[in-house]
This record gives structure tokens, C-alpha cells and sequence, in this order.
């Protein structure tokens, strides 16, 4: 069992903060291996969050015993760092341990040297400060989420779950994460290098397709077209296609390339098969096609992505 630390102080981010319990903190009973996961700090007192919420942390003094450290949140406007808390973190990630930050937790790393020469993101509205502050790390522009090394950071808000996911899937494989996910009502997994921001907002109806999603997904093996998909919906095709969009971002027909991808990736991980096989398996009439969605969606042919994984 993994032990995960959740860094707690004044003023964190309540989301951020909610975002990192749920996918770390939450009892899992139906697994059986888990996180064990704290919301901890290095201070006395209870705590104050955004919204003007008060937490109980547990107090420690050091991270031993911790595996992971997840840091929420941190205040963007402030050079200021405890001495107590850049010690435990610092010796923290020395000694090995994987941290991760959401949104502007990356400020706290960045301040305390760890992201030195290291890829790191933040929220799109504080990239230019960041930037400007850390010139020494290798900060990447309008991504989800990236790796390097023993430390992961995240863009804002939900970017953060989509980390949580990904560190998910690293740990304990596609099936679990992807059945995480489907609790959160989120997708199983958006790749880190996407796009943050998205011109049409997300409406607050996807509920209306949840049933057609889920049909859509039982059938991947199947010759789905966009036209099954708006007859399962009960709606005109271009009713469906209109509404899909406003509620996911995303058309149709993209989002059907998206989980045969999902679903590519994950039998690579536990099935030998040609490229011919595998499209068939996911839905394509043939590999020359699977391999142009592949490359589209994850940057790599499935055949390197089956080798990297198997060395990993």
C-alpha cells in the first residue's frame, strides 16, 4: 500500500485540495491495494481554505514513510516559504520520493529549486509570472500535465483529476484508472500534452449522453458511426452532433477516435498482436488507419508505445 502525503496550509485551494482526496484519499474498499493517504502539515492549529472552510490536518514533522507527496495548491503572490516545510520537502524529493503538484502548486517546487532544468507547468493565467520568476526550469506551455523524473505537475482546476488519473493508470493500470475515472464522470485519460484551454465551454448537460456513452464503448469493436451513435440519443443527427459538442468539446466523431485509441492502449499492454489484429479489435477496417489515430492522439506508432511500456 502506497502511502500519500497531502500537503495542507493556510489559504490552500479547497478544489485543488478536494481534487487530491478524491482520487488518493478515498476508500477503495473493492481493491485490494490501495493509497493510504493524510492531509498533513507542518503546522499547528486548524486551517483556513479558500471559501473560508476550516480543515483539520495532521500535524507532523517529517515525511518518512511517505511514498508520494502531493502539493494542491500554493500562493502565487508570496516569495515566502517556511523554513520547516522547504527542509522536509527538499529532503523529500532527494531521498526519491514522487511529488506532485496541481495548478500553482508548481511555485512552491520552483521556489525551493526542485524544478531546476526540469519540464513543469502551471495554470495558463499564471504562465507568464512563472516563467518570468524560474527562468531555470524548462517550462512547457499549455499542456494538462507533465512528467520528469520523480516530479509531475498539473495545469489548474480539472487538469489536476487528469493528473491524479494518469499517476492512477502508472500505478495500478488502464482497468482501474479507467474505472476511477468513470466515477469522476471524466474521461479516462486525456494525454498530457493537450491543449488547456478550449475556446466552447463545457455545458452542464453531459448527463444527457451518459447512457449513449456507455453503449458507445461496449461497442468499440463494432463499425460505429457518428449516425449510431445520435440513434441511440433519440436525436436528428445534426441536433446530436451540436449538442455533443457544447456538452463535451469535442465532435462526435473525435471523441469515437479517442476511445479506440484508449482501448489500443490498452491491449497493448497485455496482448501480443498484429497491427491488423488490433485494429479489428478496437473498431478500424484497417492498421493503416489505427496507426494515423495513434500517432494523432498519443505522438508514438503502437508499436513503440507497446515497447516503451513493456520497458517500463
Amino acid at each position: 500500500m502506497s502511502k500519500v502525503a497531502i500537503l495542507a496550509f493556510e489559504q490552500i485551494a479547497t478544489f485543488e485540495l478536494a481534487c487530491a482526496i478524491e482520487i488518493f484519499g478515498l476508500p477503495r474498499p473493492e481493491y485490494t491495494s490501495w493509497y493510504q493517504a493524510d492531509v498533513v502539515c507542518f503546522e499547528k492549529g486548524p486551517l483556513r481554505a479558500t471559501g473560508g472552510i476550516t480543515i483539520s490536518a495532521k500535524s507532523i514533522q517529517t515525511l518518512d514513510g511517505y511514498q508520494t507527496l502531493v502539493i494542491p495548491s500554493w500562493n502565487t503572490a508570496s516569495n515566502h516559504v517556511r523554513l520547516d516545510l522547504a527542509e522536509k520537502v527538499t529532503a523529500f524529493s532527494e531521498q526519491g520520493g514522487r511529488i506532485i503538484s496541481f495548478c500553482s502548486g508548481a511555485f512552491l517546487l520552483a521556489q525551493l529549486g526542485l524544478l531546476q532544468n526540469k519540464r513543469a507547468t502551471t495554470h495558463w493565467r499564471y504562465c507568464d509570472i512563472f516563467k518570468q520568476r524560474f527562468p531555470l526550469v524548462n517550462f512547457v506551455d499549455d499542456v494538462l500535465y507533465t512528467h520528469d523524473q520523480n516530479i509531475s505537475c498539473s495545469a489548474g482546476s480539472a487538469a489536476a483529476l487528469d493528473l491524479g488519473i494518469d499517476i492512477v493508470r502508472q500505478d495500478f493500470g488502464h482497468e482501474v484508472a479507467n474505472q476511477v475515472a468513470r466515477r469522476l464522470v471524466i474521461s479516462p485519460h486525456r494525454h498530457g500534452g493537450q491543449a488547456q484551454y478550449i475556446e466552447t465551454p463545457v455545458a452542464k448537460n453531459t448527463g444527457t449522453f451518459s447512457h449513449t456513452l456507455d453503449w458507445a464503448i461496449r461497442h468499440l469493436n463494432q463499425p460505429l458511426s457518428v449516425d449510431d451513435l445520435a440513434k441511440q440519443a433519440c436525436m436528428s443527427r445534426r441536433s446530436f452532433d451540436r449538442h455533443f459538442k457544447s456538452a463535451l468539446g469535442i465532435s462526435p466523431k473525435a471523441w469515437i477516435n479517442q476511445q479506440r485509441i484508449n482501448l489500443a492502449k490498452q491491449l497493448l499492454e497485455v496482448e501480443d498482436l498484429s497491427i491488423e489484429q488490433l485494429a479489428q479489435k478496437v473498431g478500424y477496417d484497417n492498421g493503416i488507419t489505427l496507426r494515423f489515430n495513434f500517432n494523432k492522439y498519443v505522438g508514438v506508432a503502437p508499436s513503440q508505445y507497446q515497447s516503451q511500456f513493456r520497458m517500463n
